[in-house]
């Protein structure tokens, strides 16, 4: 276990106005009496609770889940309900995988029981193993080792010569999202899509597999969604709207986010003897992984039979509400959520993380009890429909679109937690507040403060930049997110400011979408004595509750500026790079030499001359990030210099703060990204071929990294007007500040 070795004073501080805690005879803020009541027993015992049984989408124990859930938040004194969404959701009634040529093996495809853990043998509950939104299919071909399928590595299969065109695909976990893999797999011309767990990334080479010890043992399978998130999150028929009973739905055969091909997740015991029967070249040394067998391209002689058909299923999906009425701006909506559902047990994902929400909300409940009354409204959601894509927070951010674009402040999402250091992403206007939180928590086991412990994190473990940040700037960056989780259709399509946080780093472990993700795998590996959760408690709740009491709202932008000259700098470095490495590539064919990609001895396929990228117009990006970095540094002197005043100026602070409500929706575009209108923010999505990983300012970034140059330039333009349009929307707010008297 990483102790770091510094001392700190931790300040109880907070931000502007003071709650009513002192009118009432308490000392300090709320937000400091709330970091004492969230309790790791109760943690304990929810993640207890929820993980009893298996609970996906449309299971008995998922609704008795969400149920439970509701009774819970109107114990603690809040409203709630239910708000259901009728969405499509497969399950598998066949699924075959076998090897046909030269020898014959039948995939087991399912997980065994382990006798020291008592839910794993829950199997009449049990999703079987498959990946969700897979097509149907009956397909036979020879099979190709294709590394983890990313474009990259079929730029390695051609410069080898090997072709997909026809045959079956097999690639690991991991590098990319899952989804890619059969997307990009469909596109090179392969008609199925195998995906396993390596050892390597997610076995054995990590360290001693369950139940010994955390890892993912032989038979273990990562299940998952394919649908092409990319494209559009939430239920795959109702594109841009909420899954009502009287949306209008496409043909399942119409939805254009369900995989081309058929696609299959299975373990590396039954991996192995299919990778071993494969022949033809060795790989290059970083396609090669844990398994006691030499990894190969093929195709041939192995040739393998996948056939698979689903149940396409309308489901019914419990979203929990609670909500706690503001005092003084009602209207303004402080929106934080975890989801209920789970794939099977789902102690770590997601129970963990809910586990925490009804902490933070009990926690919430007695200080009602003691006086407090938030001066926003505060909504809390437990959404169902989470793993299989996005479902319950998507349809509901797509009914609820025109309230949230006038009444949402701020969304802070988690996703499960476990031990370690904080991990914290998001809008970079928020990215002061979660610091100034962190500061104010206390690392379970450190006895240091959160923030402090996750700034030696990055001095000892980082990158020689993280390091020199981590030392040297007031504030610890966040990351940029991309998607994965319920933040995407607040930050992405709605442009709500937007949080993700979990603790995590000290309890890796391979049980991720599978049986044993349950409690007795997190009590024994993950935070055994659940004070992490605790702590995710505490630092949650004291966000929401900064956002919710502070008169004027804690936004800044200085890092938000910051990111867009960072992003910007960055672009300008991956087109020079390119055109380097192209001219290079050409001069190299042109010369009759062409660089071996690792084993020298084996010939290689001479690519294609391509023409070189021609210059690309960064002047309007450069320019809008300099208005940016001018109105922020603005704004932030004038915030600081109306401070004492703003309490007796409560009209103007109305007035500032319904322009900060709105600063992040400047960076969306009705017109969304191209090819993909549903993500409409223009400086943060998900790669279009990496899935979960972010893309910062995306149509710029994908249009010089799919060769789409002039796509790239007039890009360039969009992102530079969303920025000027913040610079607008923050000028006006320091006039108002300005104008304190």
């Amino acid at each position: 276990m990483r102790r770091a070795i510094v001392m700190v004073v931790l300040v109880l501080g907070g931000l502007a106005g003071l709650p009513s805690a002192q009118e009432a005879g308490h000392d300090g803020k709320w937000d400091a009496q709330l970091r004492t009541l969230p309790d790791a027993g109760r943690i304990r015992e929810s993640i207890r609770r929820m993980s009893a049984r298996p609970h996906h989408v449309g299971s008995p124990y998922g609704k008795e889940v969400a149920d439970w859930i509701v009774a819970e938040f109107r114990s603690y004194g809040w409203q709630a309900e239910i708000e259901t969404f009728d969405v499509l959701f497969p399950t598998p009634k066949e699924r075959v995988l076998e090897l046909v040529e030269p020898t014959t093996y039948r995939a087991h495809l399912d997980e065994p029981p382990v006798a020291a853990d008592p839910t794993s043998g829950q199997t009449a509950e049990q999703l079987p193993t498959y990946n969700a939104y897979s097509r149907d299919g009956d397909v036979t071909g020879p099979l190709v080792y294709v590394n983890y399928g990313r474009p990259q590595d079929y730029e390695v299969l051609e410069r080898y010569g090997v072709s997909v065109k026809g045959a079956i695909v097999i690639a690991r976990y991991g590098m990319s999202w899952r989804g890619i893999k059969p997307k990009v797999a469909a596109e090179k011309g392969a008609v199925g899509c195998i995906i396993y767990s390596d050892p390597r990334e997610d076995g054995y080479f990590q360290g001693e597999v369950f139940p010994k010890g955390p890892m993912r043992p032989p038979r273990g399978v990562q299940r998952g969604s394919v649908m092409d998130l990319p494209t559009y999150p939430g239920d795959p028929l109702t594109p841009g709207v909420g899954a009502t009973a009287v949306a209008k739905r496409l043909e399942v055969a119409d939805a254009p986010t369900l995989t081309k091909i058929p696609v299959l997740p299975i373990s590396y015991a039954d991996a192995q003897p299919l990778l071993a029967a494969i022949e033809g070249r060795t790989v290059p040394t970083d396609w090669r992984g844990a398994l006691p067998i030499t990894y190969r391209f093929g195709p041939g002689p192995a040739k393998a039979h996948l056939k698979l058909a689903f149940n396409w299923d309308i489901k019914r999906l419990h979203n929990v509400i609670a909500k706690i009425p503001g005092s003084t701006y009602p209207d303004e909506w402080i929106v934080r959520g975890n989801h209920h559902d789970a794939w099977v047990n789902g102690a770590e994902d997601p129970a963990s993380g809910m586990a925490a929400v009804l902490e933070e909300a009990r926690a919430m409940g007695e200080l009602l009890k003691r006086g407090w009354k938030p001066k926003r409204t505060i909504v809390y959601a437990g959404w169902d429909g989470e793993e299989p894509a996005l479902l319950g927070s998507t349809e509901w951010v797509e009914q609820h679109d025109a309230d949230l674009r006038a009444h949402a402040v701020a969304y802070i999402n988690t996703d499960g937690t476990g031990r370690g250091t904080l991990d914290a992403g998001g809008s970079h206007s928020l990215e002061a507040l979660v610091n100034a939180v962190a500061r104010d928590v206390d690392d379970p086991e450190a006895g240091i403060s959160v923030w402090k412990r996750l700034q030696a994190s990055r001095i000892s473990e980082g990158h020689e930049e993280d390091r020199k940040t981590a030392r040297e700037r007031k504030d610890l960056r966040i990351d940029a997110l991309g998607s994965g989780s319920d933040f995407t259709p607040f930050l992405q399509h709605n442009g709500v400011p937007t949080l993700s946080l979990a603790f995590g780093g000290e309890d890796e472990g391979g049980i991720y979408h599978s049986i044993y993700d349950d409690f007795f795998w997190y009590s024994q590996f993950s935070d055994r004595d659940f004070v992490y959760g605790r702590a995710l408690a505490q630092t949650v709740g004291s966000i929401v509750m900064r956002l919710a009491d502070a008169d004027l709202l804690p936004f800044e932008f200085t890092a938000v500026a910051e990111r867009a000259d960072a992003y910007t700098k960055e672009l300008q470095k991956l087109l020079e790079t390119k055109q380097k490495e192209i001219a290079e590539r050409n001069r190299q064919i042109d010369d009759g030499v062409f660089a071996a990609i690792d084993d020298p001895r084996q010939p290689l396929v001479t690519p294609k001359r391509e023409d070189v990228p021609p210059a690309i117009n960064f002047a309007p990006l450069l320019n809008a990030a300099t208005r940016i970095e001018q109105a922020a540094a603005r704004y932030q002197k004038a915030r600081d210099a109306a401070g004492p005043r703003l309490a007796s100026n409560l009209e103007v602070v109305r007035t500032v703060n319904a322009l900060l409500i709105q600063s992040e929706r400047q960076l969306l575009d009705p017109a969304g990204l191209p090819g993909r209108p549903w993500y409409r923010h223009l400086l943060y999505a998900p790669g279009y071929y990496t899935g979960y990983a972010v893309k910062t300012m995306p149509g710029v970034r994908e249009g010089i990294e799919q060769k789409k140059y002039a796509e790239a330039e007039s890009e360039i333009v969009r992102v530079a007007a969303a920025l000027d349009r913040e610079s607008a929307l923050i000028t006006k707010a320091a006039d108002a500040l300005e104008g304190v008297r």
